[in-house]
């Protein structure tokens, strides 16, 4: 779920949903607004995977929570 596998394409794992997300982060956003964007897109499919793929990235240290915005981090 997390990677791709033979029965899961790279766009519908977790990753690829992460990419997908990281691609709507050019500037800093809040939740709600990503959210807002995101919810017509067919592979990120419910708030809920929405919000596991953030969690993800923020354990991964691609994006980062302050002030109440999400914003990719630059290492």
């Amino acid at each position: 779920m997390i990677l791709p596998t033979k029965h899961i394409s790279t766009r519908n794992s977790l990753l690829g949903v992460g990419a997908t997300i990281i691609e709507h982060l050019n500037y800093p956003r809040t939740v709600t607004s990503l959210w807002g964007d995101l919810s017509k897109v067919s592979e990120v499919a419910t708030f809920e995977r929405f919000v596991l793929v953030l969690d993800l990235l923020y354990m991964i240290g691609a994006i980062e929570l302050e002030e109440g915005l999400l914003r990719k981090r630059h290492q």
